[in-house]
């Protein structure tokens, strides 16, 4: 008997369709051994040694898996083809084998063998298989790495938060970045000066053709453009926005009465072809992105949603920075464009995409269906209707990569008005190609059929009122890219770094995009102000590549962390005697304590969300609910007030003041008129 060990039950069920009776299938339910909780469990002094424990609650499967081993003629370690699976696998053979268990695994005596695949179906199995080997020291160093950073930099900096800051807070290495971007970001919108400009359309007719109008945009006046791009250099990079040189209704106006007095006379028409190339297939980061901007999806969720499709074999392993396709996977694609849609929208040249990640740390294919000819359907029937959607997404995004591109024709039309210059433009699809089956939100503009040195009938001018936009708050779809961008985490972070930066109460995620709290604000001051590369964008992405060049080959573990450590060291002693402890701001409401009568009530921030607290706290301890009122808006049920609610799982949604006496409720925040759920 050959005992089989996988992460999860789901996961060994479904390997299990494919092996026979002479394969034992158990599950380790991830990590059996990690760094204690209660302790730092870091030996500094001794090259940074990992003192590991079995952790608490698996004693029973690592019971289990010790039994299976002793009776097994081999071992087959198949855990997720990551660093993380590799750690897992590690500590799985160390724990049934000890030193030699988890190093010796090359030599042809050993009882222990190591298979990875990166999709879940009969011939990858039996590969893999075919190819057993050893477990890849490198990655698990590299994880180590990565683990201990994390643990030094959480038990040593957390106290000083507790000091300086509030009790009870924590600090992350790779966590601390992400906060900094939305908390700068916060700040930056504060300080953006909104500005009034206007913009001019005109309806214009061509002669003979009174139905079929068109809209051209005043652009210059005697060769000067109105319209501008400022730049301005933010945190994350530079940020461009649009404005114009008319900067009020008067001014709009007086150039509508001078245009209406104007001759409109087409000066040129362009036409020309441009081709749209599709995308690559999903890789972890774009998959987070496009379900958040698709369904809502938080990056959490659609890992979860992910790791099932993954476990059940309908999709390739979804922690990936690889866009390769096997050429198995690109056959079957071409096959099914063909058979499908025609021999026109299959590319004429296998389409390649050149991957950007330096390291093959994580899978070696982009995500990916794993049987072409499986359905949608059929997984909505199976699995459920969100497992359905993202796999259809995957699967629309995969085949995408083999298909034609898009052929559009582009129109710009440039209308001469006295002094005046317009311009219309518009596009006409010519042929759909890949966007038959991954459509965009792109729509054909059509122009009416016109000439150059045609005269034109000016119907309407159309002045609007526009306000520079400041930048935007991240969602966590453009937190994950910028995350990403930055080189800041790696696939199979975003997801946790997002989860634990509100889990901490630093941010909150109102309306999709995320508002840091007064707490994550207090954070950062303190973090920017005392320990400034551990929330500096280019010392963490340094950091993340020496994880890398470990995971390579090309540096060792406990150099890289005494790099780290000696100076992170000299600066905690100095913060802990110098530092300037942060205090948190809090909003006051305008009314006096109901029990002292003497202080503010002020909006506090703790572990559950928003509360009320008098400003004299802890000399008065009076506390209160905080209801955060939707403004001008009532219930459609009963008339009252709607207020912010969140769920036991943090969530937020809208709700009657009156709950439970009325329990209308609402995702989206209510406008005016807001009819019941």
């Amino acid at each position: 008997m050959n005992l089989v060990i996988v992460e999860s039950p789901t996961k060994a069920r479904t390997l299990s369709r494919f092996l026979g009776k002479e394969y034992e299938m158990l599950a380790s339910m991830g990590h059996v051994r990690d760094l204690p909780k209660k302790k730092i469990s870091v030996d500094i002094e001794h090259d940074f040694a990992p003192v590991y424990e079995p952790i608490p609650g698996k004693v029973k499967i690592i019971s289990e898996l010790t039994k299976a081993c002793k009776k097994a003629a081999k071992v087959i370690l198949a855990t997720d083809p990551d660093r993380e699976g590799e750690a897992i696998a590690w500590h799985v053979a160390y724990i049934l084998g000890g030193k030699k268990g988890a190093r010796d695994l090359s030599s042809e005596s050993s009882k222990f063998v190591r298979i990875t695949f990166h999709e879940i179906t009969k011939s990858a199995i039996e590969e893999a298989l075919k190819n057993p080997g050893s477990i890849n020291l490198q990655l698990v160093e590299a994880q180590q790495a990565r683990r201990i950073l994390d643990r030094l930099v959480g038990y040593k900096l957390s106290p000083l938060l507790w000091s300086k800051v509030r009790r009870g807070l924590s600090a992350g290495r790779v966590q601390s970045v992400a906060l900094r971007f939305i908390v700068e970001r916060e700040k930056e919108i504060g300080k953006f000066a909104k500005k009034e400009f206007w913009t001019i359309e005109t309806e214009l007719i061509a002669k003979g053709a009174e139905n079929n109008s068109f809209l051209a945009a005043l652009f210059a006046k005697n060769g000067e453009k109105y319209e501008n791009t400022a730049c301005i250099e933010l945190f994350a990079g530079p940020y461009k926005y649009q404005s114009s040189t008319i900067r009020n209704q008067n001014e709009a106006e007086a150039i509508g009465q001078d245009l209406k007095k104007q001759l409109f006379k087409i000066e040129s028409i362009e036409e020309k072809e441009v081709r749209r190339e599709p995308g690559p297939a999903f890789i972890t980061s774009t998959l987070q992105q496009s379900a958040n901007t698709a369904f809502g999806f938080s990056a959490k969720k659609t890992m979860m949603v992910a790791q099932r499709l993954y476990e059940e074999g309908y999709i390739t392993y979804h922690r990936t920075d690889s866009f390769n396709l096997a050429g198995s996977a690109l056959e079957s694609i071409r096959k099914f464009i063909k058979n499908q849609f025609g021999e026109k929208y299959l590319s004429e040249k296998t389409r390649f995409f050149k991957t950007k990640s330096k390291v093959a740390q994580e899978a070696h294919e982009a995500i990916r269906p794993t049987d072409f000819g499986r359905q949608t359907a059929e997984l909505e029937k199976t699995l459920g209707k969100d497992e359905a959607r993202l796999y259809d997404l995957i699967f629309k995004k995969a085949c995408a990569t083999q298909m034609a591109a898009a052929r559009l024709c582009q129109t710009a039309v440039e209308v001469k008005a006295g002094p005046y210059n317009l311009r219309a433009t518009g596009v006409r699809n010519l042929f759909d190609g890949f966007l038959r089956l991954y459509p965009s939100r792109l729509k054909e503009k059509i122009l009416p059929k016109l000439e150059k040195g045609q005269t034109l009938d000016l119907r309407q001018v159309l002045p609007k009122q526009n306000f520079t936009s400041p930048p935007p708050r991240y969602n966590e779809a453009s937190l994950v890219k910028i995350l990403e961008a930055k080189g800041i985490g790696r696939p199979s972070t975003y997801a946790p770094i997002i989860t634990l930066i509100q889990a901490r109460g630093y941010v909150e995620k109102k309306e999709g995009v995320f508002w840091p709290t007064a707490v994550g604000n207090a954070v950062i001051k303190f973090l920017t102000a005392t320990f400034a590369d551990i929330v500096d964008i280019p010392f963490t992405a340094a950091m993340e590549e020496d994880l890398d060049a470990i995971a390579r080959g090309e540096k060792e573990r406990v150099p890289v962390l005494k790099a780290f450590y000696s100076p992170f060291a000299k600066k905690l002693d100095d913060v802990a005697k110098n530092g300037q402890r942060v205090k948190i701001e809090v909003e006051k409401t305008g009314q006096k304590c109901p029990k002292c009568k003497k202080g503010d009530v002020v909006i506090r921030t703790g572990r559950f969300g928003k509360f009320l607290s008098c400003s004299r706290f802890p000399d008065c301890d009076w506390k209160g609910t905080y209801q955060e009122k939707v403004a001008n808006v009532k219930c459609p049920e009963c008339g009252s007030d709607v207020v912010l609610r969140r769920t036991r799982k943090g969530k937020y949604f809208y709700g009657c003041s009156r709950w439970p006496a009325c329990k209308w409720a609402s995702w989206r925040k209510p406008t005016i008129g807001t009819k019941p759920n």
